[in-house]
């Protein structure tokens, strides 16, 4: 049996030392930063068919709506979080007809709602009142922010639109919630889009969430 020297024990014992003081630094440096990040329902719902990288959610305790409070033209993904954080504020709000708040709401009582709490801007309380406001654009110039507007067989029905083709809104038979703008319901009855939010409304934006 070769008699190992002891020098060479010595050795190896020392670097065994060593790499298990690394190791154990690198599982509580690991630790520490798994403790730090916040679990995954911390997190406001994030948009659907949006990119899942932290990037695209939103943070109650780090919130980038922040910024709308120091921008002059907030870029759409910042005024899309803005809005998917309503969506998580009201989500489970049943829909009520006359309803303005979260015992129960409407579709034009959400939209004013919502502006007034994202933008602080108010904006009329009816459907018909909201379809004079700002200009008509293009679907397929939506951005943001923008009104949707529908007329369903007697009725009229509006919500703002979030990106990536969906909007928010307070839906008769689902409550609060997101829907895509080419479902086929949806997309029958879609009627026109309203831009509100111009340059120098958002010059004046002082309350965020």
């Amino acid at each position: 049996m070769a008699v190992v020297p002891p020098r060479l024990t010595q050795g190896t014992r020392g670097a065994s030392a060593l790499a298990l003081v690394i190791l154990l630094a690198g599982c509580a440096g690991s630790a520490q930063r798994k403790n730090a990040d916040p679990p995954e329902d911390y997190f406001a719902m994030t948009l659907p068919g949006m990119s899942q990288s932290g990037n695209a959610m939103m943070s109650p305790a780090n919130n980038p709506v922040n910024d709308l409070s120091h921008l002059k033209n907030p870029a759409p993904l910042v005024i899309r979080r803005a809005l998917l954080e309503q969506h998580e504020r009201w989500s489970g709000t049943p829909y009520r007809l006359g309803g303005t708040t979260q015992r129960g709401v409407d579709c034009s009582a959400l939209v004013q709602n919502v502006y007034l709490d994202t933008f602080d801007i108010t904006l009329p309380r009816t459907t018909r009142g909201l379809v004079t406001k700002g200009h008509a654009i293009d679907r397929q110039d939506l951005r943001a922010g923008d009104l949707v507007f529908f007329r369903p067989p007697g009725n009229r029905h509006v919500g703002i639109y979030v990106g990536e083709g969906y909007f928010l809104h307070a839906s008769s038979s689902k409550g609060v919630t997101i829907s895509q703008l080419d479902n086929t319901y949806w997309q029958r009855y879609y009627w026109q889009s309203r831009r509100t939010l111009e340059s120098p409304q958002m010059a004046q934006l002082s309350r965020v969430l």
